[in-house]
């Protein structure tokens, strides 16, 4: 999610300021040529002697580099402030500075919406092509005249804001920051958090800067095209951590285009009156998919944990707003109370993995 919102972001500022020197290129007195030439040349390069052609285009590309890893640098900047901050916030305050389950669930469909904007325009779909997204006109004035710093400074609210889009990753080192019960502790986890993630962010940040410049090519399209289907992908997993009748899966069974989970009538037994449902979560599935369990009795849901890593382990139900951060090994007992005859949905933190408890 995190990726689609920066490629998007970036996508849109190169694209835009590469049409705005294709556009100056037309200004009287300043042909195309001169205009893509007085944007691309090493502001240093004519102050070097002309015998070193080679190191004038040394600095240029270096110069390069650093005007397409700005934006990035801003976003992971930003990042690492937030996520420091709430680790510490976490390691000395505990839960309380937690967001609600609502409120992730709203932050992630605004910003599934948010990358599809972005797909969109750079598309170049009517409607959607001139959107950019840029911070308040009186924040630029701080930082005119240093072209790196402007293109960096939207990424890095972006990275900022980063820290209230929920993510089962980003959750359970949240759960590592609150059990250190220390705010230097929290600080840290949190903060070697980012910086270890930060190359990946690096690599799709660059890549996103280097594909706008081909703003008329099919690399544009292309671009267009995975941010539009990242969109669509967080949106959905929004959808699913809601309920919603209208996720994907949900909506395809309906019109009989895929099949339902099989029904599992193993995994709940009852004693003494009291129903266990089990399921098991692993590296990459809650299983069984779909169990059959019995409605108007005390229910025990047990979740086994067999080396749970990553999205999997932040255990979401959404009907009952009930949430769990699952252990690595181990077994989790959520009590489910007197079931009534339905479906009752459970999904990871961002509802990328999800299964169902049907009650008859």
């Amino acid at each position: 999610m995190q990726g689609g919102l920066l490629t998007g972001l970036i996508s849109r500022q190169r694209a835009a300021a590469v049409g705005a020197a294709e556009l100056a290129g037309h200004v009287p007195g300043g042909g195309r040529h001169s205009a893509r030439h007085t944007h691309r040349r090493d502001p240093g390069a004519s102050t070097r002697p002309r015998s070193g052609p080679v190191r004038v285009r040394e600095a240029g590309w270096r110069a390069r580099l650093g005007d397409d890893l700005a934006p990035v640098g801003g976003f992971l900047a930003g990042k690492f402030v937030s996520h420091v901050l709430l680790g510490a916030l976490l390691g000395a305050a505990g839960s309380a500075v937690e967001l609600s389950l609502d409120a992730r669930v709203l932050m992630q469909l605004g910003a599934g919406l948010l990358i599809i904007v972005f797909g969109l325009s750079q598309l170049g779909v009517p409607g959607f092509r001139g959107i950019v997204v840029e911070p308040p006109a009186s924040w630029m004035r701080i930082v005119r005249r240093r072209a790196r710093s402007q293109a960096a400074l939207a990424p890095a609210l972006l990275g900022l804001a980063t820290v209230l889009i929920p993510c089962g990753v980003t959750l359970s080192v949240e759960a590592l920051a609150l059990a250190s019960g220390s705010a230097l502790a929290g600080a840290a986890t949190m903060g070697v958090f980012v910086l270890g993630t930060g190359p990946l962010f690096a690599v799709l940040g660059y890549a996103a800067r280097k594909a706008a410049t081909a703003w008329r090519s099919r690399l544009a399209v292309v671009t267009g095209l995975i941010v539009l289907a990242m969109g669509l992908y967080t949106l959905n997993g929004g959808l699913q951590l809601a309920g919603s009748p209208l996720a994907a899966d949900r909506l395809a069974e309906a019109a009989g285009i895929i099949s339902p989970e099989p029904v599992d009538t193993s995994a709940a037994s009852t004693v003494d009156g009291q129903q266990t449902v089990q399921i098991t979560a692993d590296a990459d599935s809650y299983s069984p998919g779909n169990v059959q369990a019995q409605a108007g009795v005390p229910t025990t849901l047990v979740v086994h944990s067999d080396d749970v890593r990553g999205c999997i382990r932040s255990f979401v139900i959404p009907d009952r707003d009930i949430e769990e951060i699952l252990p690595v090994e181990g077994d989790t007992a959520i009590d489910l109370g007197v079931l009534e005859p339905g479906q009752l949905r459970y999904t990871c933190a961002m509802g990328m993995y999800t299964g169902v408890i049907t009650v008859v």
